[in-house]
């Protein structure tokens, strides 16, 4: 079974990426979900790795704050995509989280996303592209959602557009 595996660097880290688990239930895309740590807990991630893809992940989403290092130790781990959605919080409120995981070294290659509630977000819809390469059904329903969102914003023009 084809599924996408979110791995979050602490509890506290839950909350948001619940958004991310969210929509990848609103396109009934399978996922796993837990929490292990680059730092405080080394081995069972890189087993989590290993198994995760036995049983048939294909994308990986990490979500970690100030500087772990969690998308780094998976992109270690696996020739799976890796997303990164780095987490707010700490004294740099973000920061050392959106550069320890954008600043990888080559051939480590690790997908960024925005802090945050949109990074969740969109780490599930990058995962569903990168996973709609080989799933045409999934590549459907993300084109009809694409469509919905356009009609959404030309509705919301017409109701203030001004046009000379």
């Amino acid at each position: 079974m084809d599924f996408v595996s979110i791995i979050m660097g602490s509890k506290s880290d839950y909350e948001i990426m619940k958004n991310c688990a969210d929509t990848l239930e609103k396109f009934n895309v399978q996922y796993e979900l837990i929490i292990s740590s680059a730092h405080r807990s080394p081995d069972r991630t890189k087993k989590y790795i290993k198994e995760a893809e036995i049983k048939g992940a294909k994308v990986f989403i990490a979500a970690a704050g100030m500087a772990a290092h969690l998308a780094g130790a998976l992109a270690a781990g696996t020739t799976k995509p890796v997303i990164g959605v780095p987490m707010k919080g700490g004294a740099m409120d973000g920061m050392d989280a959106m550069l320890s995981t954008v600043q990888m070294p080559s051939g480590m290659p690790v997908a960024t996303v925005a802090l945050g509630k949109a990074g969740a977000v969109n780490a599930a819809y990058l995962a569903m592209q990168i996973m709609g390469i080989n799933n045409k059904e999934l590549a459907v329903k993300l084109l009809e959602d694409r469509i919905v969102k356009e009609k959404a914003v030309a509705t919301d023009s017409k109701e203030i557009e001004v046009i000379i």
